[in-house]
């Protein structure tokens, strides 16, 4: 039997704050091991906005396994920062395509409708891992059966401090 070549097109932001916003915070390493382990994903792209202050997160990700995928950030009132990643996401899906079996899309954003459906209507979905149950686009819900919710992972890919990396 041949070996499953699946990517994952991951919005950071989305991840981070959907795993925060439950009070814990995610191992990236044993995410990366978890999306390899269980959907047999091999690349993994990690849709992040740039700061320069960050590169040393952004080399630890990729020592981990990921490919970064940068967005120029705005900074906005109040010291708030922006780098919307969606369209790199869905391009890079796209521009992939006929390099995957089939897409995991990490994300519980509505904004992701057109390319799930696309991909589902292809053959080429295989999961969408929801960060947060409770927060996620409504229009999501139409692909119940491919979600895969992080609420219930925490135990697999929760960051301790015993295994600091």
């Amino acid at each position: 039997m041949e070996k499953e070549n699946n990517y994952a097109f991951i919005d950071s932001q989305n991840l981070n704050l959907g795993i925060r916003d439950q009070g814990w915070i995610l191992d990236f390493k044993r995410f990366r091991v978890y999306l390899h382990d269980k959907f047999k994903v091999n690349k993994a792209f990690l849709f992040i906005g740039f700061i320069p202050t960050n590169q040393g997160l952004y080399e630890t990700l990729q020592e981990f396994g990921y490919i970064l995928i940068f967005k120029p950030t705005l900074n906005l009132r109040y010291g708030k920062v922006k780098g919307n990643v969606d369209a790199e996401l869905v391009l890079h899906a796209m521009k992939e395509i006929n390099n995957y079996d089939k897409a995991v899309i990490v994300s519980g954003d509505g904004d992701f409708y057109c390319l799930i459906e696309y991909l589902e209507k292809h053959q080429k979905l295989s999961r969408i891992i929801v960060p947060n149950k409770e927060h996620y686009s409504s229009l999501l819900r139409r692909f119940i059966r491919q979600i895969v919710f992080m609420n219930f992972l925490k135990a697999k890919v929760e960051y301790t401090k015993k295994e600091r990396h």
